[in-house]
């Protein structure tokens, strides 16, 4: 290949770098501000023993080929009996991560007549699931349960015959607020339509037993959620839940659940485990739930911005170079902190992503905001 062929990437990696909008790979290190592992389950002696005793009892590292050939292993079947039992779905199914079941779910249930009304915030992966999708869609203001109605009227007058299906997280995963589940679930049950809600950030951290936000809402059939396992299940992949029959039609038509090789047994073997965590140890979510509180006082008392009431605490701070001067300054002091720029967030909302997990504790939250508290005011001089 001549440097020729390779010019046009040059090109526009050099545009990202203008924009300030350039990407790389930074290793781990320093204080925890970044990753999902909330309840701080990734490195738990409990998940790694769990892991060894399915090595032990003969669980295989891959599954050798997809869930509907020869990689359907019992830990799979496992999983997903166990988790529709705990999350009281009637059916559950496992996925390799939390963006293939988003594209799977919006590309695949959605029909050709139907609609699909999501926040405008909602997950990159629902998006590219949206994308593929033969179903009309329409973004919404954020959290705004009257535009979704407005939309799902219009496309009625309009001539719409099939079905609404609404699209939201539960906890946004960049402002790291809720979404109005039980209005939006009235609305879904109005016009006979699906409520699809993303419990990510929520799975383990809220709800009875970390059964996530929608928990709330009781188990209605027309109710489809997504929990992942790679936040703070501490694992990978992802689970859809809903009814038996939305879980049948997937793996019949769902290409990348078809055409994929089944996630590694050995993972869903640890998600079991980190199932019962969630249930034997209810004192995780309790003292995360002070250490949010905790962080989100330090917050407002260091830069006088309003905190979020969850474990994602966004610092707002608009243009992209001056986001990624204030993450590389704290890095620099031993606090892993990450900018989060467009097109991940709106444009003119680059940001700092304060990610709050049992990794760190009081005393080393109350450095960063220390440490922010001072690079805020000489950035702002």
């Amino acid at each position: 290949m001549t440097g020729l062929s390779l010019a046009v990437y040059e090109r526009k990696l050099a545009g990202l770098d203008r924009k300030g909008r350039s990407r790389s790979l930074v290793a781990i290190s320093g204080a925890d501000f970044t990753s999902n592992d909330y309840l701080g389950l990734a490195n738990s002696v409990r998940l790694a023993q769990a892991l060894r005793d399915a090595m032990d009892r003969g669980v295989p590292v891959g599954a050798g080929g997809s869930r509907l050939l020869r990689g359907n292993h019992p830990e799979h079947e496992a999983l997903e009996q166990e988790a529709a039992a705990y999350f009281g779905a009637a059916r559950a199914l496992y996925f390799g991560s939390g963006y293939a079941a988003n594209v799977a779910l919006f590309s695949t249930l959605p029909q050709r007549d139907d609609i699909i009304v999501h926040d405008e915030l909602i997950h990159a992966s629902a998006h590219e699931g949206i994308s593929k999708s033969r179903a009309a869609s329409v973004a919404t203001a954020h959290n705004d349960v009257d535009a979704v109605a407005d939309a799902i009227s219009r496309w009625r007058r309009a001539g719409g015959t099939g079905r609404a299906w609404i699209a939201v997280e539960s906890l946004y995963s960049m402002d790291g607020d809720r979404a109005p589940l039980r209005e939006l679930m009235e609305l879904a049950m109005q016009h006979d339509g699906f409520l699809v809600i993303d419990e990510a950030h929520a799975t383990g951290v809220f709800g009875r037993g970390g059964r996530g936000l929608s928990e709330a809402l009781g188990h209605p059939e027309n109710c489809i959620t997504l929990h992942t396992c790679g936040k703070a299940l501490g694992a990978s992949g992802a689970l859809i839940l809903g009814p038996a029959i939305i879980c049948d039609f997937l793996i019949n038509r769902a290409r990348n659940f078809i055409y994929s090789t089944a996630p590694s047994p050995l993972m869903a073997a640890t998600v079991r485990e980190a199932l019962r965590i969630l249930d034997d140890e209810p004192e995780r979510r309790d003292k995360l739930a002070g250490l949010v509180s905790f962080a989100g006082r330090r917050m407002e008392a260091a830069i006088g911005m309003d905190a979020s009431k969850s474990q994602i605490l966004p610092v707002l701070i608009g243009d992209n170079r001056r986001a990624v001067q204030i993450a590389e300054r704290l890095r620099g002091e031993g606090f892993d902190v990450r900018p989060i720029r467009p097109p991940t967030v709106p444009e003119g909302t680059a940001r700092l992503r304060i990610s709050i997990t049992l990794n760190v504790d009081e005393a080393t939250v109350s450095r960063l905001f220390e440490h922010l508290a001072v690079i805020w005011r000489e950035e702002r001089q």
